[in-house]
C-alpha cells in the first residue's frame, strides 16, 4: 500500500511527467490515470491504476487494495461508464465495463501471468474481484450507443 501512496506523490510532484509507464511486455503491467465522473457529485475523480493492453482495450482490476468493498472509482464507473485515461503516450476516451464469463477467465489468467500471487491476494476478499475492460470510445458510444 505504501508503494501506491509513494507512486501517487511522485505523479503529483512531477505534474504527471513521472509515474505513468506502459507495460514492457506480456509479463508486466503499466500504470494509467483513470478519470471518472463522481456518481453523487458529478465531479471528475482520478486514480492511478495498473493495467495491461488486450488489443485496443485496457484491462484493470477493481480492487480496494485487496481489502473489502468496491473501490469508489469502480462504483463511479458503473454509474457512468464514460471516462478518460491518461497513459504515458497521451489521453484516451474510454467506456468501462466488467468482463464476464470466458472473457473474464481469459483476462484473469493474463493478470496471473503478471502477478504471481494474484489468487492469494484475491482470496483476502470475500467477493469476486471485477476485471474491468476499458474500451476505446467511438462516436456511437459517445452518443449513448453500446
Amino acid at each position: 500500500m505504501l508503494a501506491w501512496y509513494t507512486h501517487r506523490a511522485l505523479y503529483r510532484v512531477s505534474r504527471g511527467r513521472a509515474g505513468l509507464w506502459q507495460p514492457k511486455d506480456s509479463a508486466h503491467w503499466g500504470t494509467m490515470r483513470l478519470t471518472v465522473t463522481g456518481r453523487r457529485t458529478g465531479r471528475a475523480r482520478s486514480v492511478l491504476l495498473g493495467y495491461f493492453e488486450d488489443g485496443p482495450n485496457l484491462v484493470t482490476l477493481a480492487m480496494n487494495g485487496w481489502g473489502e468493498g468496491e473501490p469508489a472509482w469502480w462504483l463511479n464507473l458503473l454509474a457512468n461508464p464514460d471516462a478518460t485515461v491518461e497513459l504515458k503516450g497521451g489521453f484516451r476516451t474510454v467506456r468501462g465495463r466488467a468482463a464476464e464469463g470466458a472473457e473474464r477467465a481469459r483476462l484473469w489468467e493474463q493478470w496471473r501471468q503478471r502477478e504471481r500471487d494474484l489468487d492469494g491476494h484475491a482470496a483476502l476478499r470475500s467477493g469476486e474481484t471485477a476485471v474491468v475492460v476499458l474500451e476505446p470510445r467511438t462516436a456511437s458510444t459517445a452518443a449513448g450507443g453500446r
